[in-house]
């Protein structure tokens, strides 16, 4: 096992900059999810940190060594793939087996590791198929059985689970994150998937137009995102955000389109009169009779769950989610209200937070 430091790593195509000094740093045994939307830079600064593309500028280290102008075969990392990249014309043993063949390994010892890898993702019966034979959360565990038996210092993860359906990727999410806690591995694991990277990461790395947005525990981005892409990125359903402004009279106060009128908590780090946006986490909503009014569009009753989207008096849209099974009617008009300790400010112009929520 070893630690990753990036530190200002750029990346250019040509002259287009896809990575504008990105900084991470990843402890020995940590498991780090690279999260963001489509083209953001995550799957680039994986591939660089596996040797697979080159560093326009910066600096990788893996462990003690700095990899820049190291080959990815001798980097000392595995790297797992979206599309499993298996053999068809070999077995899962020989799928396995097949990087030891190429270090030259006996047959003895690539045979015991191969068993070994078998038995902790459970593919003992499994080894003398062909991929075609496997579903295909059999052959995700056959690409990360063919991982494991590198022993490698780090394991690079690119959007494995994009090609399964939802309930095989629930599974596969924490058999990936149960197979860390054996190994103890350093995992970078690269998601667009916010909930895959809230329940598997001990770290998150939120990106956005090749910059890192923020970084931090997942529980801590949730609780105390950093910006509006952050608060809009991490959590789903998505936090509600509101645009207005700090009221000039009065107890501390939110005033936003429509009238809407919403207590804050004070002391305030923003002038009266200054333009910022509201957040509401969905499940911080509840049912008052004095609170933001809200026309009920859609009611989506899941189970666990009531979530309702609706829409305020000044056309912005925002959703509830209430565990109460209540009875809401399309068109009806209904008020919800938060306490001021679980709302969040950002400021309108800059989009950073404005630090007026304790810890939860």
């Amino acid at each position: 096992m070893a630690s990753v430091a990036i530190g200002e790593v750029y990346k250019s195509f040509g002259t287009v900059e896809v990575l504008h000094g990105v900084s991470v740093n990843i402890d020995d045994g940590e498991f780090v999810t690279l999260v963001g939307p489509s083209g953001c830079g995550k799957s680039t600064l994986l591939r660089m940190i596996a040797g697979l593309e080159k560093i326009s500028r910066g600096q990788i280290a893996i462990g003690e060594r700095v990899v820049n102008n190291v080959a990815p075969k001798e980097r000392d990392v595995a790297m797992v793939f979206q599309n499993y990249a298996l053999y068809p014309h070999m077995t899962v043993a020989e799928n396995m087996a097949f990087s030891l063949m190429l270090k030259g390994v006996s047959k003895a010892e690539s045979d015991a590791g191969v068993r070994r890898a078998a038995e902790i993702l459970g593919l003992v019966p499994l080894l003398s198929r062909y991929p075609r034979q496997l579903s295909g959360g059999q052959r995700q565990r056959v690409a990360m059985g063919r991982a494991i038996v590198r022993d490698p210092q780090v394991f690079l993860f690119d959007e494995p689970l994009s090609n399964l359906d939802a309930k095989l990727r629930v599974q596969m999410r924490a058999e990936i994150k149960e197979l860390h806690q054996r190994l103890k591995t350093t995992t970078v694991y690269v998601t667009h998937d916010q909930i895959e990277a809230m329940t598997m990461a001990d770290k998150i790395v939120v990106m956005h137009d090749g910059v890192v947005e923020q970084i931090g525990p997942p529980l801590e981005l949730y609780d105390r995102p950093n910006n509006l892409f952050v608060a809009s990125f991490i959590g789903s359903p998505a936090m509600n955000l509101l645009k207005g402004a700090i009221a000039a009279d009065g107890p501390p106060s939110f005033l936003g389109a429509g009238g809407i009128s919403v207590p804050l908590a004070a002391p305030l780090p923003i002038g009266s009169g200054e333009p910022v946006v509201l957040g509401i986490r969905p499940e911080h909503l509840r049912l008052s009779d004095q609170g933001i009014p809200v026309t009920v569009v859609v009611v989506e009753p899941t189970g666990s769950e009531v979530q309702l989207i609706g829409r305020t008096a000044g056309g912005e849209e925002i959703v509830a989610n209430f565990r109460e099974r209540h009875s809401f009617t399309p068109g009806e008009t209904i008020r919800l209200s938060a306490e001021p300790g679980l709302i969040h400010l950002f400021n309108g112009e800059t989009g950073q937070r404005l630090e007026t929520r304790s810890r939860q």
